[in-house]
């Protein structure tokens, strides 16, 4: 499937919905922690797969807003899953470097300090961005940066004239990467569960049936390959852009 793969037209950001760890467990009878340890064990083959493709950018949707809704003990799983993860050297091995994205300060002080620990560590890496969406939602994103858009009104710093798309992506939390090219969600489900909702205004779209945790470099491959079949129009007519790329 490889050989099928235009490497020229490679997505440079793919973002992802890492969906269906806790039913992978269910079905298995096993608690549903465990199907996010082995949804950890995916982040490792795909984020290695993705650095070998030559995509830029990868951001995956960790824990939302909404999560913190769940059973408590799952919660503390899941913050102990975030710790073991980082300690992983994969960031190293590959030259990745990391970032986070979110409501940070929710979360307990020794994750946070993890996590900056991290990306000190890895601020010098370049062949790929890794990115995790962490206590993040797209409402809460945009609620914020409206917030800070019209503090800066209120205290004279800025124009209303002034605001547009432009100055609204740089005061998103996703400022310093591009909008994805490609969204891709695992696990049977056809929603977009409050992610990115800004970025993706034209990204192409993913589904597939297959759990997080079975989710392979095949499944990644098929989604690029499905991703490079499509025209992307950005409104325009096909007759156009067919006569762009002339």
């Amino acid at each position: 499937m490889t050989q099928q793969i235009d490497m020229t037209r490679v997505p440079e950001h793919i973002a992802i919905i890492m969906d269906g760890n806790g039913r992978w467990a269910t079905e298995r009878g096993k608690e549903r922690s465990y199907g996010h340890q082995a949804g950890v064990d995916t982040v490792r083959r795909i984020t290695t797969a993705c650095v070998n493709m030559g995509v830029k950018y990868l951001t995956l949707y960790t824990f939302s807003t909404e999560n913190w809704n769940r059973p408590a003990t799952e919660v503390a799983a899941l913050m102990g899953l975030v710790l073991t993860s980082l300690e992983d050297e994969i960031f190293m091995k590959n030259n990745v470097r990391f970032r986070v994205i979110g409501d940070i300060q929710r979360l307990p002080e020794e994750v946070q300090q993890k996590l900056q620990e991290t990306m000190d560590h890895t601020a010098k890496n370049d062949s790929m961005t890794m990115i995790i969406a962490l206590s993040y939602s797209s409402r809460w994103e945009i609620t914020k940066a409206v917030q800070d858009i019209a503090a800066d009104v209120k205290e004279g710093k800025l124009n209303v004239d002034a605001i547009d798309e432009k100055l609204l992506s740089e005061h998103m939390q996703t400022n310093f990467m591009p909008d994805p090219d490609l969204l891709i969600r695992t696990g049977g489900e056809y929603r977009i569960s409050n992610y990115l909702l800004w970025q993706i205004a034209y990204s192409e779209l993913y589904f597939c049936d297959t759990y997080w945790p079975d989710f392979n470099e095949k499944c990644l491959q098929e989604a690029i390959l499905s991703y490079q079949h499509r025209q992307r129009r950005f409104g325009k007519t096909e007759k156009q852009v067919e006569e762009e790329n002339v």
